[in-house]
């Protein structure tokens, strides 16, 4: 059968094409599987849906072709970075052997810098890893960047070289030469030699205490060079560029912490939830598990419940167990949180050992123990994937369940599978907007997104008449032209403004359901009502309304945000030599904001506003300051 026909005839193809398709746009590892569920295939790839998304377009090659014939599932793992993917990627063909990798299969490591325990340690590079009391900094797949890094430390801190360390009478060359303070000649303490041993763990460890070291390298760099040393320099320049490469690389993925552990995270929709697993075994990540549930319990009881289900006499539980994010305030190691007490009950009657269980803070301090700052990175990267799995059950589910509590909450005459929203946005009357977001079976109907730059409130500070002149001017012309209404009407407020609202569909005899949602407590306001709706922080029904109205809220601002710049870009503009009004109207009629200026090829400007190429440089470089400062600006006033 031809790759056409296969196309053609396998009902599979058109699933895994669509699945990647709704891949994550992230860093990450993806695995396919066969019909067995066996992993067949496993890659990385910087963006997961693009990577994907490449296996269906184009001609394949043999390898593709075979590796989509056998392929039944595609499960992606979603990574912090690159670097990431690269590591887990290679524990995962080393742990699954995959039929159709060929790369990675020879049992090789990625290298890590080992610091020996001695009374005076030396310093290299390995791929082994022994069990003693030696430290072990890595793993690194940038082995060239390793290099310079040790080098770059050879000179800088003159530690020992020779591979067996014993007493000599005289030194050797390479104290003689200020690589070596001779510790086999009693040149140099222990004390004084540990100092060198220390700074060089703090430029490897991932404390972020390599930013002094980096600037005093780059001091010395610039010294080189002025005093014409250029290779000197160069030496210099190339152990900045490794030490930025490496330092602070804390991965998720691998560590040398040979404990084993589980990291347990969860994300949450109404009845939704997914659960996420992330097993690290010997320093390795060995895989990620993925579970869905459906449950109108509170947290702690989901959790429980997960935990006693996922642990069996088949999969015992490790000795440390870390979950967040948790409701809990963090406890200190080795100290049982309050919330877990039944669950470390269970654990020991059931297995006769109790792990033990951790949560992390939402945030964890950037002057924390490395350790924890490890642990949350792990955290953080499992609840993301529950997260990403839950988006895709969503969607899968659609908004339905969400709109009919709607109908149920609202006392609504019918299903709201249309829903228009409005917002007013306006800086004291000045430049006043009104946005309307269209929203169909819960998404959003981008298509039916609308401006209003409004006219009856130019000057003036009136959210009442400003939403009854965007509400009258979008429904009075849907009127006019005989399209289709709303089967709901958000407003982005609260009594005043609903009201404002259903008067003018009373005026024009339209029955439309309207209601508002005002921001402070998240209130729901009916009209002619005297108190609000309050629905549940997890309802789906409220989430679908604080999508819609935060989308109005955010094309509303920018629209007026963009009228101002322009508005001050207008004398700007005026002020340069031969651009009077009239040309500048044409320059703002033609590119339509300040970043299309700015970014605009001086010829086409030229051309499209009939001015000479000269002054369409001029345009385009003050249009690029205009824009920086703008920016500055934004910057400068930004909550902290």
């Amino acid at each position: 059968m031809n790759s056409a026909g296969f196309k053609e005839e396998s009902g599979h193809y058109a699933e895994l094409k669509a699945r990647s398709y709704e891949a994550p746009g992230e860093p990450g590892v993806y695995l396919w599987r066969d019909e067995a569920d066996r992993i067949i295939y496993v890659g990385k790839a910087r963006v997961l849906r693009n990577r994907l998304k490449s296996y269906f377009s184009g001609t394949q090659d043999a390898k593709t072709e075979a590796l989509l014939r056998h392929a039944r599932s595609i499960e992606t793992i979603i990574v912090a970075s690159e670097y990431e993917a690269l590591l887990l990627e290679n524990t995962l063909i080393k742990e699954h052997a995959p039929k159709y990798n060929i790369n990675l299969k020879d049992g090789k490591t990625y290298p890590v810098i080992r610091i020996t325990a001695e009374p005076f340690p030396r310093i290299f590079k390995t791929r082994h890893i022994i069990a003693d009391t030696s430290r072990y900094f890595g793993p690194f797949p940038q082995v060239h960047a390793v290099d310079t890094l040790l080098a770059c430390i050879d000179k800088l801190f003159p530690l020992r070289k020779c591979r067996v360390f014993r007493k000599r009478e005289s030194p050797c060359m390479y104290y003689h030469i200020n690589r070596c303070q001779g510790p086999c000649c009693g040149k140099i303490s222990e004390e004084a030699y540990r100092v060198h041993v220390e700074r060089v763990q703090q430029v490897l460890a991932d404390t972020g205490s390599t930013e002094s070291l980096i600037m005093e390298l780059s001091v010395q760099m610039h010294a080189e060079a002025a005093a014409l040393r250029f290779e000197r320099a160069v030496q210099f320049r190339d152990a900045i560029k490794a030490l930025e490469e490496l330092s602070g690389q804390c991965t998720a993925v691998a560590d040398l912490d040979p404990a084993a552990r589980d990291y347990i995270a969860w994300a949450s929709e109404g009845i939704l939830s997914t659960f996420t697993v992330f097993s690290l075994r010997g320093g390795k990540m060995i895989g990620r598990e993925l579970f869905r549930t459906r449950s109108a319990a509170g947290e702690a009881e989901s959790l429980e419940t997960f935990a006693s289900s996922y642990y069996t006499p088949n999969r015992p539980p490790p000795p440390h167990i870390y979950l967040g994010p948790w409701i809990q305030t963090p406890q200190a190691e080795g100290e049982a949180d309050p919330g877990f007490q039944s669950l470390c009950r269970w654990f020991t009657e059931q297995f006769g050992y109790t792990p033990v269980i951790r949560s992390l803070a939402e945030q964890t301090s950037p002057q924390g123990p490395a350790s924890d700052r490890r642990h949350w990175a792990v955290l953080a990267m499992a609840r993301h994937n529950a997260q990403e799995d839950l988006r895709l059950r969503l969607k899968e589910r659609g908004a339905g369940p969400a709109l009919d509590e709607l109908v149920q909450a609202l006392g609504l005459s019918r299903r709201p599978e249309r829903i228009e929203g409005f917002d007013i946005a306006q800086l004291h009357g000045k430049h006043p907007v009104a946005s309307l977001i269209s929203f169909r079976e819960g998404r959003p109907d981008r298509k039916n997104y609308r401006y209003f730059k409004l006219r009856t409130v130019v000057g003036v500070v009136d959210d009442f008449a400003a939403m009854r002149e965007a509400v009258h001017r979008r429904y009075s012309r849907l009127l006019r032209e005989g399209k289709e209404l709303p089967d709901l009407i958000l407003i982005d407020g609260g009594i005043g403004q609903v009201n404002a609202a259903q008067g003018v569909l009373d005026a024009l005899g339209l029955d439309c359901d309207v209601v508002g949602l005002a921001k402070r407590d998240e209130e729901l306001w009916l009209p002619h009502r005297s108190a609000p709706i309050r629905l549940s922080k997890r309802s789906e029904a409220l989430k679908v309304l604080q999508c819609l109205r935060d989308e109005t809220h955010r094309f509303a601002t920018s629209f007026n945000q963009r009228l101002r710049s322009e508005d001050l870009f207008f004398p700007i503009l005026e002020s340069i030599t031969g651009i009077g009004p009239k040309r500048a109207r044409l320059i703002m009629k033609t590119y339509g904001h300040i970043e299309a200026i700015a970014g605009a090829d001086p010829s086409g400007m030229a051309t499209a506003c009939k001015i000479s190429k000269a002054l369409a440089q001029t345009v385009k470089t003050v249009a690029g300051i205009a824009l920086e400062d703008q920016q500055r600006a934004q910057k400068r006033l930004a909550p902290p």
